[in-house]
């Protein structure tokens, strides 16, 4: 799927701030980008980042009013579902760069919920279908509700709430996967039909020598969703931190099928 993206973000800094932002489409195996252009008005001097997973960032001091406006046509033409079946490793197995995603994490606090999962969901059988036990329980448990969450809850307080938002549900996710020992991480992403259109959270996992993408709240279908950013948690992942207060003016976010 082809996918055309518009994001444009307003923000007023009172004083000279330090920001960090992740905006672009992450350069990963299974999404091409095929254009793109990021505009920052007035003109600013920006260092530029790339992890180790593709994933880019910008760096800059911002004052006064600024517009940052990014463009891309990206295609998902070897995105792929979770697989029915799919073995689970043990840690000896795993690559180094995957073992920071077994652990716990600010929002994600796993080591309060392996007694829950592994009565819950070991029995379901190998680790794709331990995912998919997952995935069913927050759909039936768990209600889509803006304004019951914010910037501090915890998948602790999702699973008591039993309600959130795509952020929340992605931590709650995240959380019961790594009480069972299998590696997961946040994903902030573009997807297509979201409504209304905002950036989306997802996560994903480790299985089979592969990192598999999920979204837990079912909004998005898999091939409409585009990677920006990956991290522990939405703390690594926020698509603008900075080192002062800033005030959002406008937030403009267009994901739609491109020919």
């Amino acid at each position: 799927m082809k996918l055309s993206i518009v994001a444009e973000l307003v923000y007023t800094f009172a004083d000279a701030t330090q920001i960090i932002a992740c905006l672009e489409a992450s350069h990963t195996a299974d999404q091409t980008i095929l254009s793109e252009s990021l505009d920052v008005q007035p003109p600013n001097q920006l260092l530029r980042d790339k992890s180790q997973s593709g994933d880019r960032r910008i760096r800059a001091s911002m004052s006064g009013q600024t517009t940052i406006r990014y463009e891309a046509v990206v295609e998902n033409n070897l995105r792929q579902l979770l697989p029915l079946s799919g073995r689970q490793h043990v840690w000896s197995e795993l690559p180094n760069e995957v073992l920071p995603f077994l652990l716990p994490s600010r929002f994600c606090p796993s080591d309060k919920f392996m007694r829950f999962a592994g009565r819950e969901f070991v029995a379901s059988g190998d680790g794709a279908a331990r995912m998919m036990a997952i995935l069913e329980w927050i759909n039936r448990n768990v209600d889509y509700v803006s304004g019951v969450s914010n910037a501090e809850t915890t998948a602790e307080r999702t699973f008591v709430d039993r309600a959130g938002v795509c952020r929340d549900f992605a931590h709650l996710g995240i959380t019961f996967a790594r009480a069972l020992g299998i590696p997961a991480r946040a994903v902030s992403a573009y997807a297509l039909d979201l409504d209304p259109p905002d950036f989306h959270a997802v996560f994903e996992v480790y299985l089979d020598n592969a990192w598999w993408l999920i979204d837990p709240t079912r909004l998005a279908p898999i091939e409409g969703i585009v990677r920006i950013g990956s991290g522990r948690d939405a703390s690594d992942i926020a698509f603008l931190t900075s080192d002062k207060q800033c005030q959002v003016l406008s937030q403009t976010i267009n994901v739609k099928a491109a020919l």
